[in-house]
């Protein structure tokens, strides 16, 4: 099954634990605060500039209020990957993760899913192809868990540095890595593992702040988490809307999906500075001229000093699209006019 049916069975299982929806909201905010200060630096590690760039910019604009959806983790081994609890919106495609999870911490959760390309692919132009990240917030009534599962194909397990303290050799489904882990830190427990297809998958659980848990609940839950990754990955995510066809040059390099309320993609050429940015963003203060109809929507658009936004009114129901870049308005007038809107 997908992370839909784990997320799902799971919450159904554990109904009973689920904490009120404002807690979660809150819990969700402290993770992508948490993750905006470290994320970089794993993901960074060796892949340059441009990657750097892309993470930053992706935790920023995923870092807001999160929406009440109702999505919990599985509590035991999955036969497959994990995916949204939303309903897929007609035309809008599902968009692939590079692994699966196959077991997480039995709870209710919230989920960042991002996946990033540098350099592309001839063979799948259209796909990011470098790595993918699952941010979570598990909560089980007054307990909250941090877990963060990525790919770091830029660096090797010889060279993974801990937050937990100094590292010990360590053998997780039939995979060697190194793992270090301490309770009472920031750290958490971690693990990097060899990765099948080279370079690291790395693993962090960890108590939220202001939640406690055992060291040996993070070491256990930790490795449960590695044992049952599993590649290559079938699992999907639905984003709030699609891209369509993109003018011709321009492809998706990245996707952030959280909850699938909020969604938010670059576009470019993979290779060079900076990206477009494509996000649906309750938070963005629309402002500037009114500009011409897209889709039936109403848009305004700002230039500043050749930096361009354009918003696309009530398109992800009563939510703006901006879509932002150093690109001519008629570029991103091109790109709004394809993009696959729920209706």
């Amino acid at each position: 099954m997908d992370i839909e049916n784990l997320i799902k069975d799971t919450f159904t299982a554990h109904e009973q634990d689920t904490p009120d929806s404002d807690r979660v909201l809150a819990a969700t905010r402290e993770r992508l605060d948490r993750k905006r200060a470290v994320v970089s630096r794993p993901l960074a590690a060796g892949a340059g500039v441009v990657l750097l760039v892309l993470a930053a910019v992706a935790v920023v604009v995923l870092n807001r209020p999160a929406h009440d959806n109702q999505v919990a983790t599985g509590a035991g081994p999955a036969a497959g990957p994990a995916a949204v609890a939303a309903p897929a919106k007609p035309g809008i495609a599902d968009l692939t993760m590079p692994f699966s999870l196959g077991w997480l911490p039995p709870g209710k959760a919230d989920y960042l899913a991002r996946r990033i390309n540098i350099g592309g692919s001839a063979a799948k132009p259209d796909k990011p192809v470098y790595g993918g990240e699952y941010m979570l917030t598990v909560t089980s009534g007054r307990q909250a868990l941090l877990v963060d599962v990525q790919e770091m194909r830029s660096m090797p397990v010889g060279h993974a540095a801990f937050k937990s303290g100094p590292g010990q050799p360590v053998t997780i489904g039939g995979r060697a890595g190194v793992e270090s882990s301490h309770s009472g830190g920031p750290g958490g427990y971690e693990v990097y593992l060899t990765h099948p297809e080279g370079g690291s998958l790395y693993v962090n659980v960890a108590a939220q702040p202001g939640s406690t848990a055992p060291a040996q609940q993070l070491i256990d839950a930790g490795r449960r988490v590695a044992e049952n990754i599993a590649f290559p990955g079938k699992t999907t995510v639905t984003p709030a809307f699609g891209l369509g066809t993109l003018p011709d040059g321009l492809r998706m390099c990245a996707f952030d999906v959280e909850e699938a309320s909020r969604t938010a993609y670059s576009v470019g050429t993979c290779s060079t500075l900076p990206p477009i940015q494509v996000r649906s963003d309750e938070s963005s203060q629309v402002r500037g001229t009114a500009g011409q109809q897209v889709q039936g929507h109403a848009t305004r658009y700002v230039d500043e000093n050749g930096y361009r936004t354009l918003w696309i009114l009530k398109a992800v129901h009563d939510e703006p699209i901006a879509v932002a870049g150093p690109g001519e308005l008629t570029e991103l007038y091109a790109i709004a006019d394809h993009l696959v809107l729920p209706h």
